[in-house]
């Protein structure tokens, strides 16, 4: 026969489960707005890029304390192949010499690799050559564009870095109705008479 383990102190349990229940919620909603503020602030950087062409910006706190830096990223075009037949067929035809006949005629990969970055550079689908558009070639987005945050570094007149800075505000109640203004502390009776 096992030994029945002794249940847990309800208090605790209760303490633990409440913990748990209210970290979801403020989690949810902390996700929420990061996720919403992350696709404002990319929409302004990338028109801001459009405008300046910067693509590294501050961040602050309010009293514009500088506790990190945005970076963009991603989103530079090159040429690539979108329709391999029809690129494998037009330079078949313009650059026979770079033809590779196998079982199934293709075109030469060190050829194929000069030839899309010369177009990167040039910013069009055209041969370098010649100017003809390249079938099957786009100047697209390598990858979606996007940000990161870097946090100011840890350093003697900030031992905490960037991060810290911004619990230390939040701690002081500066952030709350600027970032999350769902869990910012309700107005006390008192401030509410001053106002009337």
């Amino acid at each position: 026969m096992s030994e029945q383990q002794a249940a847990p102190d309800a208090g605790a349990v209760k303490s633990a489960t409440t913990r748990e229940a209210v970290l979801k919620a403020l989690l949810d909603e902390v996700k929420e707005a990061y996720e919403e503020a992350r696709t404002d602030v990319q929409h302004l950087l990338d028109q801001q890029e459009k405008a300046t062409g910067a693509r590294q910006f501050a961040a602050a706190l309010p009293d514009g304390t500088k506790v990190g830096t945005v970076s963009l990223s991603g989103g530079d075009p090159a040429a690539q192949i979108v329709d391999e037949d029809a690129f494998t067929e037009w330079a078949r035809e313009a650059y026979p010499a770079e033809a590779v006949t196998r079982i199934v005629k293709t075109v030469n990969a060190a050829f194929t690799a000069k030839l899309l970055e010369e177009m990167t550079a040039a910013g069009v689908a055209a041969d370098p050559a010649t100017g003809e558009a390249v079938p099957g070639v786009e100047i697209k987005a390598t990858r979606r564009r996007s940000h990161s945050v870097r946090f100011s570094p840890k350093s003697k007149t900030n031992p905490g870095g960037g991060r810290a800075l911004v619990g230390e505000a939040w701690r002081r109640g500066e952030l709350a109705s600027l970032v999350l203004p769902a869990l910012a502390p309700a107005e006390s009776n008192d401030r509410q008479e001053d106002d009337a």
